[in-house]
């Protein structure tokens, strides 16, 4: 199942022409990313303030740096346009993850981006790839194109 996100070109987001900035569609992938995954219970970074004895204590605490991007453009978005990122999960590696993002207007496709991205932990201070804990896979099947 998708999760879509909601999005506003605000003038921060224009170029001189009025139209939305190439790098914009980066944020709104990572974004929408966010918002997925806290849709879902998760982050994409640990959170040694949750209470320990929680019901959040069960997820794994891992992070998930960016290995990959890309967009592809078809249409402009101009300032106070909204748009809707539709986030799915493509491929669902043992260690990675790999984002589709469909940017929409209406019916309209604007671009398509792509994010992969690799399950890591911290050991002794320094990220090391890991698995994707079976919790966390569970919960994101249901991003699964």
């Amino acid at each position: 199942m998708a999760f879509v996100y909601e999005q506003r070109v605000e003038f921060r987001d224009t170029d001189a022409a009025g139209i939305a900035h190439f790098s914009v569609f980066f944020t709104w992938m990572e974004e929408a990313e966010h918002a997925a995954l806290r849709s879902l219970g998760l982050s994409v970074m640990p959170r040694p303030d949750r209470d320990p004895g929680g019901a959040e204590s069960a997820i794994p605490q891992v992070t998930w740096p960016r290995v990959s991007a890309q967009c592809d453009y078809v249409r402009p978005l101009r300032f106070e346009d909204d748009v809707q990122v539709t986030v799915t999960l493509g491929k669902v590696g043992n260690k990675s993850l790999t984002y589709q993002f469909q940017f929409s207007r209406g019916e309209e496709t604007i671009a398509n981006g792509q994010v992969t991205v690799v399950c890591c932990s911290f050991v002794n201070g320094h990220l090391k790839s890991t698995e994707i804990p079976a919790e966390i896979a569970t919960r994101l099947q249901t991003l699964v194109a």
